[in-house]
């Protein structure tokens, strides 16, 4: 997958309103491999929505996203289930881990589909967040700081061409904020991947290709 395009995307919840300003819904937006890119929004702009339609799990607009020169609409369950292993990683701002598993079992549980990373790679990540005495622990006992690092880790253990990265530092301190970002890019780079950071307030200081306001 080279590209996401947007074009003319308006979700059916806005149909009505007159006052929308957004770079993002009823423009023409390509979002490419190998590139960086924000989405600023304001809560109630859409942002999860947007999120929600790039991964297939709503459908509720007018207009076209299209996977290169593919319309989303057309795929079949198993083209999704592909390409969410293989094509596009989503690190989601609630989370979605086990919180009746440990901290290392949430991660295995996804690099068992594709067997991506080793033991000893996620291990580091664990280390270098600063959370390698939780590998053992309960999700459910950790802190959502401590739980944001573990399921960063998991959305990096896939191969992808795009990465989604939801709200991806919004309860963390400067210091692992950056951490953080410098392992989530270093993957991407290694992977020639493309991110899609978005964020309704703080978000990481990195070195963004383009900017797009919700």
């Amino acid at each position: 997958m080279q590209s996401i395009t947007l074009s003319n995307v308006l979700p059916h919840v806005f149909a009505q309103r007159s006052d929308l300003k957004s770079e993002i819904w009823k423009q023409n937006v390509k979002f490419e491999k190998g590139k960086l890119y924000l989405v600023e929004a304001m809560s109630g702009t859409g942002k999860s929505t947007l999120c929600s339609y790039v991964l297939g799990y709503r459908h509720d607009y007018t207009g076209l996203v299209r996977f290169d020169d593919t319309d989303v609409k057309t795929l079949t369950v198993s083209n999704w289930v592909d390409i969410r292993q293989r094509n596009i990683s989503h690190l989601f701002q609630e989370l979605r881990l086990f919180p009746e598993l440990t901290a290392l079992e949430n991660v295995e549980i996804k690099n068992k589909l594709t067997n991506f990373k080793t033991q000893a790679e996620i291990e580091s990540w664990f280390e270098r967040l600063g959370i390698a005495d939780k590998l053992d622990a309960k999700v459910g006992r950790m802190s959502f700081g401590q739980q944001q690092r573990v399921a960063m880790i998991r959305a990096l253990v896939q191969p992808f061409d795009f990465l989604l990265a939801d709200e991806p530092i919004s309860h963390l301190d400067d210091t692992n904020s950056a951490i953080m970002a410098d392992i989530m890019m270093s993957e991407a780079k290694r992977q020639g991947a493309g991110v899609i950071v978005t964020s309704i307030g703080k978000h990481m200081e990195l070195d963004y290709d383009q900017t797009f306001k919700l």
